[in-house]
């Protein structure tokens, strides 16, 4: 197909013509773009497939005579302004005059909200896309056709809009009705059967499993981690999925209301419903599960550890975390032990060691030895700190201190020596926050990075 624009055509003349004679006008040759789409929503599930559209639209550009240069395919839903990839790809290859024709399938290949649309159409004003053509339609840069274009653009888009509104609409009505409807949790499958849709049963094999979950956490006292070690080591334990089961997923079904028969929808709204599912556990047993579990967080919580978010891992880069452990000892006494070690949140298998605090400190008393004393961010305060020792001793001894510079840096190192060692949790604290390169833990030793 030849499309003529005369307001874009050189102008010729024979010699000997007139002034009246008709100017000669060359034809524009159109490179097309043959772009086929295939949503991924499932209202357009139905629609030709990609490979569909090709072939009919090849077969159109045959019987045309239209010139594609190239064939480019998405799967994308085109409801959303600018996610399209490729669609973004050819705006751009229009604008640097690769292209001056669409071939598609139809207009909402090309567009189904107001953005696109308004690109297409602006690349038209600009005269940068001459035509769009569809199996049936043609669009050229005509105010009547690009009206057209517009309208079956925004056609598109009103059906997204009322197609949102009516599945909101359907989800609410299932909800209501004590129907789950979306994918089921741990413990239970989903209905394949049309006329049992967003029912869901028992999973015979992993519903056991979360009762007896809920069962070691509200009456053995087990934390989420020691839940997480008997699934993966002792159990064995698969999801549907064939995953293992991660720890913040372990702590998600712990606190989901929906194994003891009622469920939020959706997610954080307060809006319950009494689920028509059969429940795996009592609600008597959710509620104590939840209460062990925030003891557990608040004894977590309310214990202050020196050195924690102040090291990092050397091995994964994870934060050093600390826990306790006591002894009985002999005399009937209890020593309380606190260890250092990697916290494992980017690498659960890490294999950095764990190590006494006292041994950390004298890692750490090495580091004070031989930093430069102005990495100590807080010079100045300990600066201050000895002079108002010195000015105490002065007072109280009838002496008068002098330190020449060697005297005061030494002083100043011993100074922060004893924080370490003698300060409080709070003085140790700002002594290394302070410090201006990072401290990272590796095999039993502290360096400066």
């Amino acid at each position: 197909m030849q499309l003529y624009e005369t307001a874009l055509m050189p102008k010729t003349t024979t010699q000997g013509q007139n002034q009246g004679t008709p100017e000669i006008i060359e034809p524009i040759s159109i490179n097309y773009v043959l772009y086929a789409r295939k949503s991924t929503e499932s209202e357009e599930r139905q629609v030709l497939s990609i490979d569909s559209q090709i072939k009919e639209m090849l077969q159109l550009a045959e019987k045309e005579n239209l010139n594609v240069v190239e064939i480019r395919r998405e799967s994308h839903s085109a409801k959303d302004t600018g996610q399209r990839k490729v669609f973004n790809e050819i705006v751009i290859d229009i604008r640097k005059g690769m292209f001056t024709g669409i071939l598609t399938w139809a207009p909402d290949r090309i567009a189904r909200n107001a953005g696109d649309l308004g690109a297409i159409v602006d690349l038209m004003d600009q005269k940068l896309l001459l035509e769009i053509r569809t199996y049936g339609q043609k669009f050229s840069n005509n105010p009547n056709e690009k009206f057209l274009l517009m309208i079956l653009g925004s056609q598109a888009k009103l059906e997204n809009d009322n197609r949102g509104v009516n599945v909101k609409r359907g989800l609410r009505t299932r909800v209501e009705m004590g129907l789950w409807p979306t994918v089921p949790p741990l413990g239970y499958l989903s209905q394949n059967r049309i006329d049992k849709k967003c029912q869901v049963i028992l999973d015979p094999i992993r519903a056991p499993i979360v009762k007896q979950i809920f069962e070691k956490v509200a009456n053995e006292k087990y934390s989420g981690r020691k839940i997480y070690h008997w699934l993966k080591h002792d159990l064995n334990f698969y999801t549907k999925g064939n995953k293992t089961l991660s720890l913040g997923r372990i702590f998600r079904a712990l606190d989901n209301p929906f194994y003891y028969g009622v469920f939020e929808y959706p997610k954080d709204s307060g809006n319950f419903y009494q689920g028509k599912h059969k429940p795996i556990i009592t609600q008597e047993l959710f509620e104590k599960a939840q209460a062990q579990i925030k003891r557990d967080n608040i004894v977590k919580n309310n214990k202050e550890f020196t050195f924690t978010k102040l090291i990092t891992c050397g091995l994964c880069g994870s934060s050093i975390s600390a826990e306790e452990k006591f002894k009985l000892l002999k005399d009937g006494t209890t020593a309380r032990y606190v260890y250092y070690g990697c916290c494992r949140a980017k690498d659960r298998w890490c294999k950095n060691k764990y190590i006494r605090e006292e041994d950390l400190i004298i890692e750490l008393l090495k580091i004070i030895d031989e930093v430069n004393i102005n990495e100590l961010g807080m010079r100045a305060k300990l600066e201050e700190e000895i002079g108002r020792f010195n000015k105490f001793q002065g007072m109280v001894l009838g002496s008068d201190i002098k330190q020449n510079p060697e005297e005061a840096e030494v002083n100043i190192r011993n100074y922060a020596k004893y924080l370490l060692k003698e300060g409080s949790i709070i003085e140790k604290r700002e002594l290394l926050g302070n410090l201006r390169s990072r401290l990272v833990y590796k095999e039993k030793s502290v360096a400066l990075v």
